[in-house]
């Protein structure tokens, strides 16, 4: 896992072993343990990294108007119950719920750009949740393409 994978030496002389794992991968997810020796005396502990995934497809820059599919999948073992999207974070009208992980988006619009969370419930009631950034290329303009200036000044 290098050089993804850090421990801060410094802190460990405060007794501090954790483990930095920079930029995290769905394949990280799993158990860890830690074994410290010190003197004759041995500590341990276990930890689950469980892992989130928001994938675009097609991938790449999104289009106006050409549609697009986001999934969200995680590594928790029980079964998935719903799904929720929120557009910029909040429950609004802008929310979509489903039994599956994905959000279809037929023609995306300028709109439909910027913060989207997905909130995965299961049977066990862990919810969890992850967010994508959505950027869309298009036009954010004006919608009469006839556009004024006066002479000697600046027109965008």
């Amino acid at each position: 896992m290098r050089p993804r994978v850090s421990v801060q030496d410094s802190a460990l002389r405060n007794g501090n072993f954790s483990l930095r794992i920079d930029p995290v991968r769905s394949e990280d997810a799993g158990l860890y343990e830690a074994r410290v020796a010190y003197n004759t005396e041995v500590q341990s502990c276990q930890v689950e990294l469980g892992v989130i995934t928001v994938t675009l497809s097609p991938p790449g820059p999104v289009v106006e108007n050409e549609p697009l599919v986001l999934s969200c999948n995680s590594s928790h073992r029980a079964s998935l119950v719903e799904t929720c999207w929120f557009h910029n974070g909040f429950p609004t009208s802008r929310t979509f719920c489903s039994s599956h992980g994905t959000l279809s988006i037929l023609r995306p619009a300028m709109s439909d750009a910027g913060s989207w969370r997905c909130q995965l419930r299961y049977s066990d009631n862990e919810i969890i949740s992850a967010t994508y950034n959505l950027k869309i290329l298009g036009f954010d303009g004006p919608m009469n393409p006839v556009v004024y200036a006066a002479a000697g000044s600046a027109a965008d």
